[in-house]
């Protein structure tokens, strides 16, 4: 499911906490952990504004959040909001590395091994497209040792998926924002094969990463395929991002057009 789908979701979700804050009674410890679930249900809901393209909406829920988390003294909430803010950043053609970097400071001295390797992931992602490939693999390697630390206490419920092909597809992802074809193709093409298909949303945009690698790697025509792969699976899903994505990744394959599948999906795909 895109972000046009699950933001009327989670945005009614973040005004009925916002309400019960205002109009209940409660204790000083329940009013914080009111603020930590309004904090965490704004990011959902900026995640699914942004995912539509809205990008106001998403900064200013992020930023939202932000201060309800420091108000609830859930830094890693905090964190996570400086993250989300930062990863915004990197597909509107700025820079989030200090933001990312940021988030990672903020969160650190209270981050379980799972909040830690997240951050650490978007930092990573952050240094890729800022073209600083030392940076993103440090933080890459740093993500891995985070998520082999053992756990002292819960992780928190909004960092359930983090697991390590979450790391490794975000490290195929930045090793082909690098252009690193030969270190970015193996790892996107194992875990994206154990991938399943009605995760299509997610597939589909990553599936775009592993498609510009092998056009970076002048496999044209496995680009071609990838790529078509891509927009079968985004066929109806309410998500901007793939869509752009997908665009973008057939405008770089339209010098190609003499190769017959790459024409092929350039019909398909109107480009």
């Amino acid at each position: 499911m895109g972000g046009a789908e699950t933001f009327p979701v989670y945005s009614a979700e973040a005004n009925v906490t916002q309400r019960l804050i205002r109009e209940s009674s409660h204790t000083e410890d329940i009013g914080r952990e009111l603020l930590a679930l309004l904090a965490e249900q704004q990011q959902q809901a900026g995640w699914a504004a942004f995912d539509r393209g809205q990008h106001s909406l998403a900064e200013q829920l992020y930023n939202d959040s932000r201060k309800n988390a420091e108000d609830a003294q859930a830094l890693d909430l905090a964190g996570n909001a400086l993250a989300y803010a930062a990863y915004q950043q990197t597909a509107t053609q700025q820079s989030g590395t200090a933001l990312a970097t940021d988030s990672y400071e903020v969160a650190r001295q209270v981050a379980t091994p799972k909040v830690e390797a997240l951050l650490l992931e978007r930092k990573a992602w952050a240094h890729a497209t800022a073209r600083e490939a030392q940076e993103a693999d440090r933080a890459l390697n740093l993500a891995r040792e985070a998520l082999n630390a053992p756990a002292t206490r819960p992780e928190p419920d909004w960092v359930f998926w983090v697991d390590a092909a979450e790391i490794d597809i975000m490290a195929g992802r930045c090793w082909t924002e690098l252009r690193r074809p030969l270190r970015a193709v193996p790892v996107l093409e194992r875990v994206l094969g154990e991938f399943d298909d009605t995760h299509a949303r997610d597939k589909a945009l990553y599936l775009t990463w592993l498609a510009t690698s092998y056009l970076q790697a002048r496999e044209v025509e496995q680009a071609a395929a990838t790529l078509g792969h891509a927009a079968d699976l985004a066929a109806g899903v309410t998500s901007v991002r793939p869509a752009r994505r997908i665009e973008t990744v057939a405008r770089s394959l339209a010098r190609h057009r003499a190769t017959p599948a790459v024409a092929d999906l350039l019909v398909r795909l109107e480009v």
